[in-house]
Order: C-alpha cells, then sequence, then structure tokens
C-alpha cells in the first residue's frame, strides 16, 4: 500500500480525526478513486467510516465530501453504520444523508427502509435525501404511500420532487383519512399548472377539516392561468361564506390572487354584508387592491363613500391605504379623486381625525397635482396631526412646488384665521 495509507493509521491512533480526513481529501486529489487498488479503497471506507463514528460535527461533515466519490462501494458499509446499534445516532444521520448522494437502487431501497426507523429524525433524513435523489425514488415512494406508518413521510418525499410523475400516486392520498395526508397532497398537487388536478382539488373545499379546505383554497387560488377554461371564482366564491372565517379570509385574498373582474361583485357582496366581521372586511379590501383593476378601484370608491354603510374605523383606514397605494400608475389619477371627495364626506371625516390623517398621506404617496390644494386647506384642520400629516404629504407630493405656493399665501389678506395660522406652521416645520 502506499504511504498515505500509512499516514492515515497514524493519525487514527492518535485520533487525530481532523488529520485523517485531511489526508484522504489529499490522496483523492492526487489519485482518483478508479486508478486505487481494492485494498486502498477499502481502507479509504474504514479510515471514512472511523471519522465519522468518532469525529467531530465538522470532521463528520468534511469526510461526508469524501464518500460520494466512492460510488456503489460507500452503499454496503454505510448501511452497516446504519443499522449498527452501537453507533451514534448523529453518525447514523450522517450516514443517511450521503447515502441521499448516491442514486442507486440499493441506497435508495435502504433509505425507504429507514422512513420505518424509531428514529424521528433519521426518518425524516431518509425521506429528504429520497426527495434529493429525484424520480428514481417515485416507485419505491409510490409503494410506501400504501403503508399507514410510511405514508406521511413517502408523501413529504414525493412532495418535494418537482415532477409531473409524482401527479398520480399524490392524487390517489386526495381522500385518504389523515387530514394531515390530504393538506399535504393538495398542497404539493397545487404546485403543477394542471386542469384536472385543479377539478380534483373542487370536493376539497367541503372537507370537513379546515386545514385541507385551506390548502384547497390556497392552491386554486393560484391558477389565474386556468381561469379562462375553469370557473375558478364561482368554486372560491362559496367559501366566502364558510364557517370557519380564517377560510372566509383565505377565500377573500385567493380571489385577489387571480387578479379577475368576475372576482370583483362576490368580495363586494362580503363587504356589503352588515354580519362581515372587521378581520374579514380588511382581507376583502386587501384583495380587491391585489385585483388592480379600474373596476375594484371603482367598487373600492363607492364602498368608501356610501353613507349607508357603517364600517369600523380601522376599515375605513383598510379601504384609504389600498386606494393609496393603487399598484396600476394609469389608475392613480383616479384613486386620488376618490380620496379627495371621501375628504368632504362628514359621514366619514367628522369623527375620525385619525382618517383624515390617513387620506392627507395617502394623497402625497400619490403624487397627483391635484391634491395640493386641497391638502393645503387641510392646514386649516383643528387637529394638530392632521395638519402635521399634511405638511408631510405636501412633502412627498412635490416639495419645490408647495413650498413655493405656501410662501405664495403668507401674503393673501382672504385666508382664514385657521389657514393662515396653518400655513405659518407648515412653512416653520419646512
Amino acid at each position: 500500500m502506499s504511504n498515505w495509507v500509512d499516514q492515515a493509521s497514524e493519525a487514527v491512533a492518535h485520533n487525530n480525526w481532523a488529520q485523517v480526513v485531511e489526508c484522504l481529501q489529499e490522496q483523492l486529489q492526487r489519485q482518483p478513486v478508479t486508478e486505487m487498488t481494492e485494498a486502498e479503497i477499502a481502507a479509504l471506507i474504514d479510515f471514512g467510516l472511523s471519522v465519522l463514528e468518532l469525529g467531530d460535527f465538522q470532521e463528520r461533515w468534511e469526510i461526508a465530501k469524501v464518500f460520494p466519490v466512492l460510488g456503489g462501494a460507500m452503499i454496503a458499509p454505510l448501511t452497516a453504520l446504519i443499522h449498527s446499534e452501537q453507533a451514534a445516532i448523529d453518525s447514523r444521520w450522517f450516514a443517511a444523508r450521503i447515502l441521499g448522494t448516491c442514486n442507486d437502487p440499493a441506497a435508495i431501497q435502504v433509505l425507504a427502509t429507514l422512513l420505518q426507523d424509531e428514529d424521528e429524525e433519521l426518518s425524516a433524513i431518509a425521506a429528504d435525501a429520497l426527495a434529493n435523489l429525484g424520480t428514481a425514488t417515485i416507485p419505491v415512494l409510490t409503494a410506501l404511500l400504501g403503508q399507514e406508518d410510511t405514508r406521511v413521510l413517502a408523501l413529504q418525499a414525493l412532495a418535494q420532487i418537482h415532477h409531473p410523475e409524482v401527479i398520480p400516486p399524490l392524487m390517489t392520498v386526495l381522500q385518504d383519512a389523515q387530514a394531515s395526508v390530504r393538506t399535504l397532497a393538495i398542497a404539493a398537487l397545487g404546485t403543477f399548472r394542471d386542469r384536472q388536478i385543479a377539478q380534483a382539488l373542487v370536493p376539497s373545499l367541503k372537507d370537513p377539516v379546515a386545514s385541507v379546505r385551506r390548502a384547497a383554497i390556497s392552491s386554486l387560488g393560484s391558477y389565474p392561468d386556468l381561469a379562462d377554461e375553469l370557473p375558478l371564482v364561482d368554486w372560491l366564491a362559496e367559501s366566502l361564506w364558510d364557517i370557519n372565517l380564517s377560510i372566509c379570509q383565505q377565500a377573500a385574498l385567493a380571489l385577489g390572487r387571480l387578479g379577475l373582474d368576475a372576482g370583483i361583485p362576490p368580495l363586494v357582496r362580503v363587504l356589503r354584508s352588515p354580519y362581515t366581521p372587521p378581520a374579514l372586511q380588511r382581507d376583502t379590501i386587501r384583495a380587491l387592491g391585489w385585483i388592480g383593476s379600474q373596476a375594484a378601484l371603482t367598487a373600492l370608491q363607492s364602498l368608501l363613500l356610501d353613507h349607508s354603510l357603517a364600517y369600523p374605523f380601522e376599515t375605513y383606514q383598510e379601504i384609504v391605504e389600498t386606494l393609496g397605494h393603487w399598484p396600476d400608475p394609469a389608475l392613480q389619477a383616479i384613486a386620488t379623486q376618490g380620496l379627495l371627495e371621501s375628504l368632504s364626506s362628514l359621514h366619514l371625516i367628522q369623527h375620525h381625525p385619525q382618517l383624515r390623517q390617513a387620506i392627507a398621506l395617502m394623497l402625497g404617496h400619490l403624487k397627483q397635482p391635484q391634491a395640493l390644494e386641497p391638502l393645503i386647506q387641510l392646514l386649516a384642520d383643528q387637529d394638530d396631526r392632521v395638519r402635521l400629516h399634511a405638511i408631510v404629504a405636501l412633502k412627498i407630493l412635490d416639495a419645490p412646488t408647495a413650498y413655493e405656493r405656501l410662501t405664495g399665501l403668507q401674503t393673501n389678506q382672504n385666508l382664514s384665521q385657521e389657514l393662515r395660522r396653518g400655513v405659518a406652521i407648515a412653512l416653520q416645520e419646512w
């Protein structure tokens, strides 16, 4: 044998595992495994196993990079280590991770048996390793789906393999007795864009377990590209009236993610219902903002100005902030006009100085010229915080123009006393 074996043996005798790792790494740089004798390969494996069993975390981490170059030769010794009752659990974990780098039927079978191991972390490592090996593991994992004690871990591994071949086995557990299995399968299937999958998820919208319904809603809400083929809005709209509030909120947000004008009427019905909780009101408003169309903008403005509605302050504030952050620049002038109209709506602003503050700030964010004069008029507000928000908004909107306008108003004798005082404060704050 070559000298490196003697050097590694001496390092082992002194329990110098870092030196063993360094010796093996250097030898592999000088001589590929294909040029080693069987005795040298056997020695390399023995040294590596010693490090796995007796080294510290860092040393095990480094030696784990050495094993993959051995290919199939490492499967049997690593399997023996994994099943050794004397081996430390940490060593078994590392051995399982290393096997996950070997795309070999024998390695796959060993990892599959580990899904039944009593150590939950070792089972989880095996599931991750199988997922990393890709499509080659699908037949084995599909078979394990049929066994109750391995179903969840096999499903978790399949869920990580984003390949069309996993769709059929995932579909087989949509009606599984375990809610956690149904939920995980739905979430995994939701990553594929397929008409048949979307249709298969519809019954799950009526599942007795909320987590399953939530997963189905989330998946269906990610299919805007199928909206022309399937009645996605109709399916999701029914869940807006679910007995579980969190499901209603999830449905509203899913309709928002679809970004379709067809989703606006069901969302508006929720906002017009006197029985809608504030939390659902706010999520429904966000959903309309995500749709982002002129129809959604018009709907929100109508709700804001409707005297027949009596929302809590937080709901009105959500509408104002949604209008103030409207995503389409082409519609921001319309959003600005809606906020300006709300300033003259007594039922909104008379008892809500905080709402006037929010409106002022959003007018600044929208940066539309028509908001300049109304913001200046807000400097006459009796509430100090409203005036301060108006000053901030003027600076955001167009600081040079606003300052020039305020300076010119200083000499205007026709200003009310309140506005004159507000202008003076603004100039002082500037």
